[in-house]
């Protein structure tokens, strides 16, 4: 598969924000799986695109929250590669959603200050759905209040094959010797190469599992599994989240 869409290299000072931040406690990167949509519409008796709509109500939620409790990063699992199964129905009313988001939110995201990032396979989307991101990234490729890095059409599997094809071609040119390759080296292949892991890895809905997303990023993360669907997810949630984050001892393997 052909990825694209790596993360752009972020500023020192965004780099030392987010140290900053950590070393405040407060996790400086979060990555949520946004679960829940369907089953908030069923529940209802509404098609599913109203719980997409919903959906995208409680991201413009989320953003606000993570740059009120000073999160520095925010990546939000919005389509994976295996969504590409659903029915084409709801595929398109999907793309469409992506489409009026990419319009209308963009300026708003600029004038916050937040920078808005896509990693994914962009070759399955749409034609114009790869340029409004890419005028998007552009567009805000300067902001520093808040990294948020939306993933689409992505998949954590095909993320570390294709970061592995890119290392063995690296050997190829002599431009990496196997003894070069280390965790730290291999990272730099991968999409999410110029933001730091996640400290905190979400999930609504009630599910237990994190479904390939970010499987190399989330190796030391915090989980929080949470019974609330996606469209009701709001800044008290995250905030209860980040409590709970903050209670918890992170060592790394060690004895504490």
């Amino acid at each position: 598969m052909n990825q694209t869409g790596t993360a752009k290299p972020l500023s020192d000072t965004s780099k030392e924000t987010a140290a900053e931040s950590g070393a405040r406690g407060t996790p400086a990167h979060v990555a949520i799986i946004m679960d829940g949509n369907g089953r908030w519409a069923k529940a209802r008796g509404l098609p599913r695109t109203a719980g997409h709509n919903r959906g995208a109500e409680a991201v413009r939620r989320t953003v606000k929250a993570a740059i009120a409790t000073g999160v520095q990063y925010l990546t939000l699992f919005g389509f994976s590669s295996e969504n590409w199964k659903r029915p084409a129905s709801e595929i398109d009313d999907l793309m469409g959603l992506l489409r009026h988001y990419l319009k209308r939110e963009i300026e708003e995201f600029h004038s916050n200050g937040i920078r808005l990032s896509v990693i994914g396979d962009r070759d399955r989307l749409g034609v114009d759905i790869v340029k409004l991101i890419a005028d998007a990234e552009r567009r805000t490729a300067g902001n520093k209040r808040l990294n948020l890095t939306i993933a689409l059409s992505y998949g954590s599997r095909d993320e570390i094959v294709a970061a592995a094809r890119k290392a063995m071609q690296a050997a190829l040119e002599a431009k990496l010797k196997p003894e070069q390759l280390n965790e730290q080296s291999f990272s730099q292949f991968l999409l999410t190469a110029e933001m730091p892991d996640p400290d905190l890895l979400i999930r609504t809905s009630g599910e237990k599992r994190i479904s390939n997303f970010l499987l190399w990023q989330c190796a030391y993360a915090e989980f929080i599994f949470l019974d609330r669907l996606w469209p009701d997810f709001d800044a008290e949630d995250f905030n209860a989240a980040i409590q709970e984050y903050l209670g918890r001892t992170r060592r790394y393997g060690g004895a504490g």
